[in-house]
C-alpha cells in the first residue's frame, strides 16, 4: 500500500451515514473527501465537471449500492456501476454497502467494480481497503467471490472436498464442484427468504412476492441437481427429483385471491427484468429520427441519457411506494394525474438540484421553484396526454394481462414484455419532455443553462428561437389536427428507443370516449376526415370515368382527326413534289 494522497468522492443516500463517515475520514492524514453526493444524477454531474476541469481531483469513488431497499433499486445500482465504468473506466470504485447478496456483488465485480466493504467495517480496515483500491488493486471483504458476507454460511472449497471426495473423472469432479457451490449459494438465499416469510404482519403483496422468489430458488435448485448430476449419482446421494413448497394457509389464500400473479414470475422479477431491458436500451444513441420535434432534442446526448435514467429510478421508487401502500387496482385511474405529476416533480427536483440557483439580472432565482410554477401547463400539454399509463402500472403492480393492438398478451410472454417496454420508453421520453418544457419557457437563452445542458447545434440565440417556434407549431398541429386524427383512427403514437435513435410507432387502442368529447376545430377535423372517407371512393370513380372519357376523345376523335389531316398534308406534299419533277423533266426535253 502506498502513502499517496487519497482523494475520494462519497456517494450515499443516507445523510446521517454520509455526515458521520465524512467527519471520521477527514481526521485521517493523506485523505481528502472532495465531495459528498446523494443521487446518481449529482454524482454524474460532479464527475463530468471534474473530468473537464481536473481529472486528478478524484482518484476513488466510494458508493452505496442500491441502498438495500428493493430488488429494483439494487438492479438500478448495478446498472449505475456499469454506466460509471463505461464513462470512467480508469476511476476505481469501492462499494461501501449494506447489500450482502452474493449474486449482486459478483455481478458488480464482473463489470469492473474494484472492491467491496460492508457497512460497519472498522475504520482502519476501511481506509486500508480504500488505499488498496485507489492504488489499482482489488479489495473484496473476506474474499467476496467465494463468500459474499462475513457471516455467510457458504462452505469453503476445502470443506466441500472433505465432505464429497473427488470423482475419478475430471469432468465429473468439475461438475460436482459447480453443483455444490451453486447449491450452497441457493441454500443461503433460500434461508434468508424463508426467514423473511416468517416475519409477522408482512403485507399480503410482499408475502406473495417473497413466495414467488422462494419458488424460483427451489426451481433453480431442482434444475441444478438435474443438469449437473447424473442419474447414478442422484440415486447414490439420494438427491430428490423435485422440491415441494409448503405454503401456510394465509399465504395460500393470498395467492388464490391474486389470480393474476403468475406462479412462475413474481411482480418484483417482472419489473426488474423490464427495467433492466430499458436501461440497456438507454445506451443506444438518443438522436431524434422522427419528423416530430421533441423538447429533449435541445439537450446533449449525455444529458438526455442522464435525465431518462433518473426518471426510471423515480418510477421504480414510486412503484415501491405504491406496493407498500397496498393500493387497489380500481384506484389507479383516480390517482393517475397525481402519480404522473409527482413523477415529473421528483425528476425536476433531482435533475436540476433542489437548492440550485441561477442568476437572472441582479437576482438569484431558485431554479426548481421557478420551473415548478409551470406545472399546470405541463400537466395539460404533455403529462395528461401520455397514453396507456394505467395499463403500464397495473401490469407492473398487479400483473394484469396487457391489452394492446386489439390483442391480450399473457403476463409471462415475450410479446407482453416487448409491448410494455414500448409504453415504458414513451412514458420516460414524455416525462423528460415535460421536464425540459418549463426550462425553454423561462430560461431558454440563459448562458449558464446553455453551457450545462444544450447541444452544440442548438446553442445560438437564433437556433434556440427556431427550435421553440418548431415546438409551438408542433403543439398547434397536435391539438388541432394530429391528435383528433389519432383519436378518430383509434390509435396512440408512441416514442420508443431504437438502435438508430428515438423513433415513433403507433398502437391500436379504443378511444371512443375521447372522440365523444371533441369539439370546435378538432371535431371539424374528424368530420372532414369522415367526409373525405365517404366522398373519396365516389370522387375516384368520377375522376376515373372522366379520365377515361378524356382519353377516348383525345385518342379516338381528336387523335384520328389530326392523323387524317396530317396524312392529307403529307399526300399533298408528295403530289406537289411529283408534279414539280415531271415539269422539270418535260422542260429538259424541249430544250
Amino acid at each position: 500500500m502506498s502513502d499517496r494522497h487519497l482523494k475520494l468522492l462519497l456517494f450515499d443516500q443516507d445523510p446521517i451515514f454520509r455526515l458521520g463517515l465524512r467527519v471520521a475520514l477527514e481526521a485521517i492524514p493523506n485523505l481528502e473527501v472532495t465531495g459528498v453526493v446523494e443521487t446518481d444524477t449529482t454524482a454524474l454531474q460532479i464527475l463530468a465537471e471534474i473530468a473537464q476541469e481536473d481529472p486528478k481531483r478524484v482518484n476513488l469513488l466510494v458508493l452505496e449500492f442500491g441502498n438495500g431497499r428493493s430488488t429494483t433499486s439494487q438492479q438500478l445500482g448495478l446498472q449505475f456501476c456499469r454506466q460509471l465504468k463505461a464513462l470512467y473506466p480508469n476511476l476505481p470504485i469501492l462499494l461501501l454497502s449494506s447489500v450482502q447478496e452474493q449474486g449482486l456483488l459478483l455481478a458488480a465485480k464482473s463489470i469492473g467494480v474494484n472492491g467491496y466493504c460492508p457497512k460497519g467495517t472498522p475504520l482502519p480496515e476501511l481506509v486500508a481497503a480504500m488505499q488498496e483500491v485507489a492504488d489499482g488493486g482489488d479489495y473484496w471483504f473476506r474474499d467476496t467471490e467465494a463468500n459474499a458476507t462475513p457471516n455467510s454460511s457458504l462452505p469453503s472449497r476445502d470443506a466441500i472436498n472433505r465432505v464429497t471426495p473427488y470423482s475419478p473423472l475430471p469432468f465429473s469432479r468439475l461438475r460436482n464442484n459447480l453443483r455444490l457451490s451453486g447449491i450452497a449459494y441457493i441454500e443461503t438465499t433460500l434461508a434468508a427468504v424463508t426467514t423473511q416469510l416468517q416475519v409477522p404482519g408482512l403485507p399480503v403483496l410482499d408475502r406473495a412476492i417473497l413466495a414467488g422468489r422462494r419458488r424460483e430458488l427451489l426451481a433453480a435448485r431442482w434444475l441444478l441437481n438435474g443438469l449437473l448430476v447424473s442419474s447414478q449419482e442422484r440415486q447414490e446421494k439420494h438427491i430428490p427429483v423435485a422440491d415441494e413448497l409448503p405454503l401456510t394457509p394465509l399465504l395460500s389464500s393470498a395467492i388464490e385471491q391474486r389470480q393474476t400473479i403468475s406462479p412462475l414470475l413474481s411482480p418484483g422479477t417482472l419489473q426488474s427484468a423490464l427495467f433492466t431491458s430499458c436501461v440497456t436500451k438507454l445506451q443506444f444513441p438518443l438522436r431524434n429520427v422522427t419528423d416530430v420535434p421533441l423538447e429533449i432534442d435541445i439537450f446533449r446526448e449525455d444529458k438526455k441519457r442522464e435525465l431518462l435514467y433518473l426518471i426510471l429510478q423515480k418510477l421504480a421508487e414510486q412503484l415501491d411506494e405504491l406496493r407498500a401502500s397496498q393500493i387497489q387496482l380500481s384506484q389507479l385511474n383516480e390517482v393517475k394525474s397525481t402519480l404522473i405529476g409527482n413523477l415529473w416533480q421528483a425528476a425536476i427536483t433531482d435533475f436540476f438540484g433542489k437548492f440550485s440557483r441561477i442568476k437572472l439580472g441582479n437576482n438569484n432565482i431558485e431554479l426548481v421553484k421557478l420551473l415548478l410554477q409551470n406545472a399546470e401547463v405541463v400537466q395539460r400539454d404533455i403529462l395528461n396526454k401520455i397514453p396507456l399509463f394505467c395499463e403500464l402500472y397495473s401490469h407492473l403492480l398487479f400483473q394484469t394481462e396487457l391489452n394492446i393492438d386489439n390483442t391480450s398478451y399473457p403476463v409471462v410472454s415475450a410479446e407482453a414484455k416487448s409491448q410494455t417496454l414500448m409504453i415504458l420508453e414513451n412514458l420516460l421520453i414524455q416525462v423528460a419532455n415535460g421536464v425540459v418544457q418549463p426550462l425553454l419557457n423561462y430560461l431558454a437563452d440563459v448562458e449558464e443553462i446553455k453551457q450545462n445542458f444544450y447541444s452544440r447545434q442548438l446553442i445560438s440565440t437564433r437556433e434556440i428561437e427556431r427550435f421553440r417556434n418548431d415546438l409551438s407549431w408542433k403543439y398547434r398541429l397536435s391539438n388541432y389536427i394530429n391528435e383528433p386524427k389519432a383519436v378518430f383512427e383509434s390509435r396512440y403514437e408512441l416514442f420508443v428507443i431504437a438502435p438508430r435513435g428515438i423513433a415513433s410507432t403507433s398502437v391500436y387502442a379504443p378511444r371512443n370516449q375521447e372522440l365523444g368529447k371533441l369539439s370546435n376545430i378538432p371535431l371539424i377535423v374528424t368530420l372532414l376526415l369522415e367526409f373525405s372517407d365517404a366522398i373519396a371512393p365516389r370522387l375516384k370513380s368520377l375522376l376515373s370515368f372522366l379520365g377515361s372519357g378524356i382519353v377516348f376523345i383525345l385518342t379516338q376523335i381528336i387523335g384520328r382527326g389530326l392523323g387524317l389531316i396530317g396524312r392529307g398534308i403529307l399526300q399533298g406534299i408528295g403530289n406537289a413534289s411529283l408534279i414539280e419533277k415531271n415539269f422539270r423533266r418535260n422542260s429538259d426535253r424541249t430544250k
